[in-house]
């Protein structure tokens, strides 16, 4: 549901925020009042192409910011949000923002996020609907007018299927061609990954080893300064003049008169009795530390080899040892596959054709479903259309089968077989044309209105928007648009433009569109009707004043909502 729409420098508004409730919203006002504003502000904020000259007089800048609750909207769309970069919809609220300026510049946000035109044009057609002369029809979709059928005929289930089944030929298919290539491309990647797995597989590697390895190769290369630095140390404990030995003992000969005299440095006495014997201990442990480095010249050489072998393999194929051994796994499996690919493509190619018949049957079973439900939803839509004023009007749903016409391989679309065509003849005599090439958009209004009705349970989109949908109608179809608007206004948010009292009054809420002066610029303002404000314009619409146009809309008021 659309929740707000704030409009900035746009044509005759200058700062316009608009609160639209759920239901059916009706939208009124004279002619240039600035109705349409509202709905290229609309088309603006879902990603339709900016009109600079739009921007209002005196300013550079123009922006639409619009909220839209999606509680209705499933996992899909939602998905469709994070595979697009945009941040998720806090507390259900999407947040849409487009602005641009006179100079050429052209921003959008999704969620606080920059993104791009066409980002912005993929959300709304998960949005909003809107239908007259400022278009953005989903319904004249191809693709759209497939959902729409079998939505109405409960076969998604049956459809994910079948797309289930096309995405396994498919990775069939990828895993084939990577089997298939020239005998050359063939010879020189064999020959390469032989090299790799058999270079990987010597070296025997194991991913804890490196640590270790680094540790001696450091001493091994380091060796004869480490002696020697070992031979310092010693000397200092053992051989300096003094060395820390002779001071320690002198230390000792001290405490031990100090604790002739006083019994009270006893422990003094016996801490430095301690520190002996542990420079006793330090001195043998680094005569050992010494003597650990005299490596033989072969095992030197062992552990340089070592070090250098595990650093190449590292500048190869992986900057660990794990990622070196994981890569050398993947080159053994790739190079199993090519030297069995006659097995593996007999293999694949059972498996194709395994799949491609399940893709057949169920294709062409679910092809039978939709011809069987097409004239059920012909008939609804014929009725809705009668009710609409299209007494003699006819409407029908073309499905063409490609595998019928030698067309079985380019057909496996992951929607099915079928091609699908909604077609419209609005007068007897008139031959059926296709929905987008119907010239009126009077005529398309309402015939997108028949089909919303009927559709109104199955339709995912949250916001439907009827411009002129009340053209070239009068009398009591009027009324009857209005009870349509409202019946999917029971299940969809309902924006519509109208001229027509009896549809304006079947609204839930009523907007009136007007312009004041103000300080000597011509302004478009909106406003909530209710009371007496909404009959006031309700008889305007009637034909002004008089007593008679009143009671009239009263009368309509009166109808429960």
């Amino acid at each position: 549901m659309l929740t707000d729409l704030r409009i900035k420098n746009l044509a005759l508004v200058s700062d316009l925020a608009i609160q639209f409730g759920p239901g059916y919203n009706s939208i009124t006002g004279e002619t240039g009042a600035g109705k349409s504003i509202l709905i290229g502000a609309l088309g603006l904020v879902l990603g339709e192409r900016a009109d600079r000259t739009l921007i209002r007089d005196g300013d550079d800048h123009c922006s639409v910011e619009a909220i839209i609750d999606t509680a209705c909207l499933g996992k899909a769309f939602h998905a469709h949000i994070e595979q697009n970069g945009i941040e998720p919809c806090e507390g259900g609220q999407l947040f849409l923002k487009r602005s641009f300026s006179a100079s050429g510049g052209n921003r959008q946000f999704i969620n606080g996020s920059p993104t791009t035109l066409s980002v912005l044009a993929s959300i709304g057609e998960w949005l909003v609907d809107i239908h007259g002369p400022h278009d953005h029809q989903s319904l004249l979709k191809a693709a759209r007018q497939l959902d729409i059928l079998d939505a109405y005929g409960g076969l998604e289930e049956a459809r994910s299927e079948f797309a289930a089944l096309v995405d396994q030929r498919a990775a069939l298919a990828g895993q084939k061609a990577d089997l298939i290539v020239d005998e050359d491309a063939y010879a020189r990647e064999l020959d390469l990954l032989r090299f790799q797995v058999a270079e990987i597989e010597l070296a025997r590697l194991k991913p804890d080893e490196e640590p270790e390895l680094e540790q001696a190769f450091q001493r091994a290369t380091h060796s004869a300064r480490l002696a020697e630095l070992a031979i310092e140390a010693r000397g200092l404990i053992d051989d300096g003049e003094p060395s820390v030995s002779d001071l320690s003992a002198a230390l000792g000969r001290t405490l031990q008169e100090m604790a002739g005299i006083d019994p009270g440095a006893e422990p003094l006495l016996a801490e430095q009795r301690a520190i002996n014997e542990q420079l006793a201990d330090l001195s043998g442990a680094v005569a050992d530390y010494a003597e650990r480095l005299s490596l033989d010249p072969e095992r030197m050489k062992q552990v340089e080899e070592r070090y250098n072998l595990v650093q190449t393999l590292k500048r190869k194929y992986g900057s660990t040892l794990a990622e070196v051994i994981a890569f050398g796994e993947k080159a053994a499996k790739r190079l199993a596959a090519i030297e069995g690919r006659d097995e593996e493509l007999a293999r694949l190619n059972a498996e194709t054709a395994k799949l491609t018949e399940q893709i057949r049957s169920l294709g062409q079973a679910l092809s039978a479903e939709r011809k069987a439900i097409a004239p059920k939803l012909v008939k609804e839509a014929e009725r809705q259309l009668n009710d609409l004023g299209f007494l003699q009007s006819r409407f029908d749903v073309e499905i063409v089968d490609p595998s019928e016409l030698g067309q079985a391989e380019a057909a496996l679309s992951r929607t099915g077989f079928d091609q699908i065509e909604f077609l419209f003849a609005p007068n007897p005599g008139e031959p059926f044309k296709p929905l987008k090439v119907i010239a009126s958009s009077g005529e398309m209004a309402r015939v997108m209105l028949a089909l919303k009705t009927v559709l109104a349970v199955q339709d995912s989109i949250p916001v439907l928007v009827f411009d002129e949908v009340d053209s070239n109608v009068g009398g009591e179809t009027a009324g009857v648009v209005g009870e349509k608007m409202k019946q999917i206004g029971a299940k969809r948010q309902v924006l519509c433009i109208t001229h027509l009292a009896p549809v304006a009054a079947a609204g839930h809420r009523h907007y009136l569109v007007s312009k004041e002066i103000v300080e000597g610029r011509t302004l478009t303002r909106l406003t909530r009707l209710d009371g007496e404000a909404r009959i006031k314009e309700l008889t305007r619409m009637l034909g002004g004043g008089g007593a008679a146009a009143r009671q009239h809309a009263e009368a309509l008021l009166s109808i429960p909502k």
